[in-house]
Formats: structure tokens, sequence, C-alpha cells
């Protein structure tokens, strides 16, 4: 299953009883309805339209429809009626005609002084009154699912290019952590016997003085308890086990946004705490070029759906 993204666009356009659709930008075909989509990240899934008032009717279809292949994101679906005049001149019909004359007459006998209709203003009433009476549905039903499919490629396409990065961010974090697995055995032992040394230190301030062998006792218990704080071996464990479920995740594609965005975060705190625990220079480093690396893929996983 693939990838989606949630950034994505179309448009599709009705010419002559024909569809086309740019998932790239808006073509012009001399058609006379247009339909764009464009969708942008969120949290959740979230409708807007803006048609014109012939198509108000069409928006229980269109939100079901999209709702039916969409989970997540802002999506904004538009809808414009081409300009007519870019077509052919609508030409009035006799009934439209008969029908403003007598509403201008009537206007008149109230109004001597009101100004009469232009030709330009008789042809725009026209193309108007063409467009209302006109059957959309098949046309909307068609752009809809033109417009609609060429989306989901385009996000599929997108989210392609995410699933690559995120693979590729996940190989560097899996080289990072190998670099940090031979250091902890030997910085361990080294900040042990650190630990001890300074007790031996301490000693000989008591001026020779025998110390009981049950503080001896204690003082390697506390050397071995501060070692065992500053080994970070679970939590390398730990983020591989992440990396392997994020790289499971993606390789099986689907809606998967919100559980990467839940890994994401586990893998930032296993990425702060060897920085905490850090007691050399090397795994400071390491613990940096990670959480810059886990940022990167924090970024782009908010665009997955």
């Amino acid at each position: 299953m693939a990838v989606y993204s949630m950034t994505g666009f179309a448009c599709a356009q009705h010419s002559g009883g024909s569809t086309t659709a740019d998932t790239d930008h808006k073509i012009s075909t001399g058609g006379r309805l247009g339909i764009e989509i464009r969708s942008v990240n969120s949290r959740y899934l979230d409708l807007s339209f803006r048609l014109p008032e012939e198509l108000r009717s069409f928006e229980p279809f269109l939100r079901e429809r999209l709702g039916a292949k969409l989970t997540r994101g802002k999506v904004e679906v538009r809808a414009a009626f081409e300009n007519a005049a870019q077509i052919q001149i609508a030409e009035p019909s006799t009934r439209l005609l008969q029908r403003l004359n007598a509403i201008q007459d009537n206007v008149k006998a109230w109004l001597p002084d009101a100004r009469a209709l232009s030709v330009a203003e008789v042809i725009d009433l026209s193309a108007s009154d063409q467009t209302s009476q006109r059957d959309w549905q098949p046309a909307v039903v068609e752009l809809t699912e033109t417009a609609l499919n060429a989306l989901m490629s385009a996000r599929e396409r997108e989210g392609a290019r995410l699933a690559l990065m995120l693979l590729n961010r996940i190989a560097q974090l899996r080289s990072l952590a190998t670099q940090a697995a031979p250091l902890i055995p030997q910085l361990v032992a080294q900040q042990r016997q650190r630990f001890l040394d300074r007790w031996a230190d301490a000693m000989q301030l008591t001026e020779g003085q025998a110390m009981p062998d049950m503080v001896n006792e204690r003082a390697l218990a506390e050397a071995t308890a501060f070692a065992i704080r500053i080994d970070v071996a679970e939590e390398l464990t730990r983020l591989a086990s992440h990396l392997d479920e994020l790289e499971r995740l993606i390789k099986n594609g689907g809606e998967i946004g919100k559980r990467l965005d839940f890994l994401i975060q586990e893998l930032h705190r296993e990425a702060n705490t060897l920085g905490s625990k850090s007691a050399a220079l090397e795994l400071t480093h390491i613990s940096v070029d990670m959480k810059v690396l886990i940022e990167q893929m924090r970024e782009q996983v908010q665009n997955i759906e």
C-alpha cells in the first residue's frame, strides 16, 4: 500500500462534453465548468467549498466523495464557470427577451428616468439564464471523479518522496547508533574506575586510618550504581526498536501519519536521554546529530496522511 502525502493539487475542466485534468497548473480548454481541489496538512479532515450559486446543491455530493477517499488534510474545493464570452456569444431566447422587455416596461412605468438595458447587459443576462437552467449534474460528477483521482495521484507521488526521505534518515540514525554502541562498555568502565580513584584519594585524607570493609563495599556499590546510570545501552536498544517499527510502517504504507508522529516523539525522547546521560564528548556529538535527523523527520511526517 502506498504512502500518501496530505499536500496536493488537481483541477479538471469540462469542454464540449470532454474532461481534462492537470495536477500542476490550471489549463485553459475553453470549457464551461472547472473544478480545483487543493489540500495541505491538517490533524483531521477539514473540507471547505467555494461554489457558485448554481452548484451549491452539489456540496453534499462533493463532501461525500472526498470523505470516501481522504482521511486527513485541509482540503479546499473551488468550482467556477468559464467566461461564456470566451466561447461564444450567448444568444438570448425569444422567451427571455419578452420577459426582459416586460420587466423593463414595468420598471419604466414607475421610474421613467431609469436607463434602458444595453445589448451587452442583455447578453450577460442571457448567459446567466442559460447557466442556471442547465443540468450540471453529469458534468459535476465527471469532473469530481477526474479531479479527485488526479489529486490522489499527486498525493501518492509526494508521499513516495517523503517515504524515501524518511528511510534515508532511518539509515543515518542506524549508522549513528552503530557508532555509539562500541563506546558504551569502555565509557562505563572508565567512569567506574574514575569514581574508585577519587574514593581512594579521599581515603588518603583520613591520615592512614583503616576504613571498615562496609565503607569500601559502599564505595564499590556507589561506583557500580553510577556506571549503571550513565549506561545508555537500553536507550540504543529502544531506539533501534523504534527505527524498525518506523521502517515497517513506511514500507507497508496506508494511513500511518499519526503512528509515525508518535514514534518520532519516542525517538526524540531516546536521543535526549542519550545526550543527558552522555559521559563522553563523542556520545554528545552523536546525540546532537541524532536530534537533528529526528527533527527533519518530524517536519516531513506532519505531511503524511
